[in-house]
Order: structure tokens, then sequence, then C-alpha cells
């Protein structure tokens, strides 16, 4: 094929959007397909797969309040975007153009529609994000992660497929790291994480909450934590006073094969936090972030905790108190933890990425 078709895939610049972006386009490249990734220029941080020759920068804006300059504001970036967005279809003439969710997907979409180009959008949430809802009647096929997400919609279900979050290869490979469960004197390996954003509730309750473990238990702890620099000196000092291993950093690129090598994971509940969890199968506290509109991240939370894979407590209950509670049950009860993994990986998907390319080929008519 001299020149194959190519596929435009549009994800917000967090992790969150782009990694289950990434999977995609690995699978489609595998079957002899251009990929180019229209987003903003967030995803230059996060991006292992696209460099800045393969990316489109669209202008985009997202809807933080409701005071109507800022309203007008975002309307007209959006509406750039629109046009941009136009240009670079017009150029590149791609087959069909997949989003992932966040708001620098709505440029790319509303202009495929007016192109008569075929949308997807992919959305990893137990409910559809915004961007995505205001999408939904615009596109030609929806992919969700979890079933039942639009039953409450008979208007969207008759074009809304499961297919599961694509997994890049690095979680695909930490994937097939057998969970190993703590010893009952023995090392218990403890990662925290708090979303590609950070998390500074984490570094208020886990310190604390260590300090408030047997002392006994604090030769046994290995913790890798995810701390925002600003909280960086205030949690350092406290696992320095009480001789704790850990490993502290605002960002940790190899995070896939830390979770492979972790015994219990305390984390926010994005979609794709918990979709990675329940695909390496690793046991879990999730916390998830509150006030959201959708509350998106406590439905997300809940697919595992309901299946028996993690323990969901809300932020207001999530005290250094109740943490050090859970944390000393699991040290004492590995077979609880051993449990957990089981339930979270009978939730987990991996062929997401090629079911997804499947659809992807359907609509296109490839």
């Amino acid at each position: 094929m001299d020149n194959p078709p190519l596929i435009l895939l549009a994800a917000g610049g967090t992790g969150g959007h782009l990694f289950p972006a990434e999977a995609l386009a690995v699978e489609l490249i595998r079957r002899g397909l251009r990929v180019r990734l229209a987003t903003d220029g967030r995803a230059l941080r996060y991006s292992g797969l696209f460099g800045k020759e393969s990316i489109e920068l669209v202008p985009s804006a997202t809807v933080r309040s409701r005071n109507p300059i800022s309203l007008a504001q975002t309307v007209l970036m959006l509406g750039y975007g629109t046009l941009v967005a136009a240009n670079v279809m017009r150029r590149l003439k791609p087959a069909a153009v997949v989003g992932f969710g966040g708001y620098p997907t709505l440029p790319p979409l509303v202009a495929a529609r007016m192109l008569g180009v075929p949308g997807i959008i992919h959305d990893a949430n137990a409910v559809l994000g915004r961007a995505n809802r205001f999408l939904s009647g615009r596109v030609n096929a929806i992919a969700t992660s979890l079933p039942g997400v639009l039953d409450r919609d008979p208007a969207l279900a008759g074009k809304a497929t499961t297919v599961g979050t694509p997994m890049r290869p690095a979680i695909l490979a930490a994937a097939a790291v057998k969970y190993t469960p703590p010893e009952v004197n023995g090392p218990l390996r403890l990662l925290v994480v708090g979303g590609s954003q950070g998390a500074r509730v984490m570094s208020d309750i886990v310190p604390p909450a260590i300090e408030q473990l047997d002392p006994a238990l604090w030769s046994r702890l290995i913790v890798t934590q995810q701390v925002r620099e600003e909280d960086m000196e205030r949690v350092r000092a406290v696992y320095d006073r009480l001789k704790i291993n850990a490993e502290l950093a605002p960002f940790f690129a190899d995070l896939p094969a830390r979770l492979a090598s972790s015994q219990l994971v305390i984390s926010r509940s994005g979609a794709g936090t918990v979709a990675e969890l329940a695909a390496i199968g690793r046991p879990s506290i999730l916390v998830p972030l509150p006030g959201a509109i959708d509350q998106d991240q406590f439905a997300n939370a809940g697919v595992l905790s309901q299946a028996g894979g993690a323990l969901r407590i809300t932020q207001g209950d999530f005290t250094p108190e109740r943490l050090a509670a859970e944390i000393s049950a699991f040290a004492a009860e590995p077979s609880r933890l051993t449990a957990m993994a089981d339930a979270a990986r009978s939730v987990g998907r991996l062929d997401a990425a090629e079911r997804l390319a499947d659809l992807v080929a359907k609509v296109a008519a490839l």
C-alpha cells in the first residue's frame, strides 16, 4: 500500500486521555495504517509515542466557569480551533477521526462532522465526560470502556460498543507480571499516586498515617510516592524521621513497571488508573476526586470495589487514622491482598486496543 489510510486521533493533553490514544495508535500502525494526533501543547510532556513531528496542535479551551465573559472567550477559542482543525483535515484527508475525551477533542470532531469525515469517540469513564457528551450525538460510533454506560439513553445506546480501555505496551508487559503478596514479616511495597496532576491529599494523609502504624511495620515498608514539588520537603521529612525506605518524585515515567512491582496501591480513581489496576491485577485503596460534576471518579472506583478488587474511601473519610487501620489490617492478613488482586484482574481487559481498532476499521470502511 503506497499511501495507506490515515486515522487522526484527538485527545486532551493529560495521561488519562493520551495513553489510550497511544495504545490504539500502536495497533493501527501494526495494521499498516498511518496515525497522527490532534491535541494541545501539554501532550508533549506525557506522550511517549507521539513526537512533535506526528502531532497537530489545535487551539482549544476548557469550560472552567459560568462567567459570561469567560464562556464567550472559551466558545471563541473552540470556534477558532475548529477552523484550524478543518484546515488540518483538508490537508491530511483522514479516513476517520477518533476522540478520547477532554475539550481538545471538540474542534477536530466538530470539524470532522462539518466535512463529512466519520467520527468515533471513546470514553474510559463509568459516565460520559462533558466533551464526549456534547459530541455523542454528532459522531458515527461511541466506544466505552465499561458496559452499561449509555443504557439509560436509547438514542445513543444503539451506536455504543463496549471495547474496554486500550492499554499501552508497557501496561500489557506489566500485566504479565504475577502478583506476589507480602510475606507475614517481609517487605510491603506501597505505591501512592495521585493521577497525572498529582494529589496534595496523598501528601497530607499518607505520611501521618504511616507514622501511626506499629513501629514494627516501618522497617517492612517500601514506599514509592508521587509528590508535588511544593510538598516534597515536608513529606520527605516524615519518612526520614521514621527511617522509611521511600522514593519520592513528582512524576514516574515508568509507572506501569512500578504498578507491577507494588503490593498495595493508594490512588485517585481516574478512568485510566482504574483500567490499569484491573488489567495488571493489583489491590488498591481508591480515593475519588471530590466535587467532580459527574462524580466520574466515584463511579470508576465503584467498578473495582464492587468486584472486590479495591477499597473505595471518600475523601471525607480518608483520614490518617482510617488509612493506618486499613494498611495494618492488610499487613496482618496478606491473603486479602491476593484475593483483591485476583478480583481486580477479573474486571480487566487486555484486548481493548484490538477491539477499538476493529470498530475504527468498520466505521472508516477500511
